[in-house]
């Protein structure tokens, strides 16, 4: 049914630019009758132009991990309270642009940090094509701005990591071996309630072959818990299995991943009013609105670079 589904999607795209470039061609012979006016064409063209643009863009999203939902994780850096405060901004920032998208948004994991902001926490993104659009998101991300936290009022530099892990479904099928699991139970931080603080409904299970941990507190009983870790588990499993391919299908492509993996991505500098991608080289002044989760022009310039990039390696 999900496939159906996605392929419904992909031949609704097509007809509906289709028909509006049709649509074109009627308006265009109107024009030379003299019966609309250039205007009125323009707006027609830039109407097909974004709708055909738009295909192009999602069809960066061709491998089979990108249909899937994903789990955001971010990490605050060294700087204290300050970046655990640029953690926060981000953990907003995501959950804002998967809401605004149609996206289903719940917390995993969360550990407040000392003072303010968080240390770590994980969102889960549930729908169509999440992992696909976000993976770009995986690196470093350095915020510059005047610190509420300072007394002097001092610019402060911060970085938070963000890493985005597809979150496998029943189409993709992982073992493991209940013997490789470690498990431990605890208290549930942050909000929550009465029975979430006292009751050891959280779960912490460590893989033992490959040392992969993972925690969850999401749900109210240490049951779902436990189901929803073995899930995480596997898609960390996955994702490493796809990394160790890509390893194996090239070396330099490899190289090239981890640098990008663990440098910094983007900027957003707020006293200039400026973020910039520094992969891209896409930028804009509109800081608000990126912090807000406005990111789409982010993400497509990012695919759109990595799909240009692809077919020049074809080439060559």
């Amino acid at each position: 049914m999900k496939e159906l589904k996605s392929a419904k999607k992909w031949l609704a795209s097509y007809g509906q630019a289709d028909s509006a470039v049709a649509d074109l061609e009627v308006l265009m012979e109107f024009f030379d009758a003299g019966e609309v006016s250039e205007e009125e064409l323009d707006a027609k063209y830039n109407d097909c132009l974004a709708l055909i643009d738009d295909i192009e863009f999602r069809s960066t999203l061709n491998k089979p991990e990108d249909e899937l939902s994903c789990v955001i994780e971010i990490n605050a850096g060294a700087g204290g309270t300050e970046s655990c405060d640029w953690s926060a901004m981000l953990y907003r920032m995501y959950q804002m642009w998967a809401e605004r998208n149609g996206y289903k948004v719940s917390q995993i994991n969360y550990q407040a940090g000392d003072v303010a902001g968080i240390k770590t926490a994980e969102l889960e993104v549930q729908g169509d094509y999440a992992y696909g659009l976000l993976k770009g998101e995986n690196g470093v991300h350095r915020l510059v701005r005047v610190s509420p936290f300072n007394a002097q009022g001092k610019r402060m530099t911060s970085f938070s990591s963000v890493f985005v892990h597809p979150l496998i479904d029943d189409r993709i099928e992982i073992d493991v071996n209940p013997s490789d699991l470690e498990w431990d139970t605890f208290r549930s931080s942050g909000a929550g309630g009465q029975h979430v603080n006292k009751t050891e409904s959280a779960v912490r299970v460590r893989h033992l072959p490959s040392g992969i941990v993972v925690e969850c507190q999401q749900e109210r009983s240490q049951h779902q818990n436990r189901d929803k870790a073995i899930q995480l588990l596997k898609s960390k499993l996955y994702e490493r299995e796809l990394e160790r391919q890509m390893v194996e299908k090239s070396k330099v492509e490899a190289t090239k991943m981890k640098n990008e993996w663990g440098s910094q991505i983007r900027s957003y500098v707020l006293d200039d009013r400026r973020v910039k991608d520094h992969r891209t080289g896409y930028q804009t002044a509109q800081t608000e609105l990126v912090l807000d989760g406005y990111l789409d022009e982010f993400l497509k310039a990012f695919l759109m670079n990595k799909s240009a990039d692809s077919s020049n390696g074809d080439a060559d």
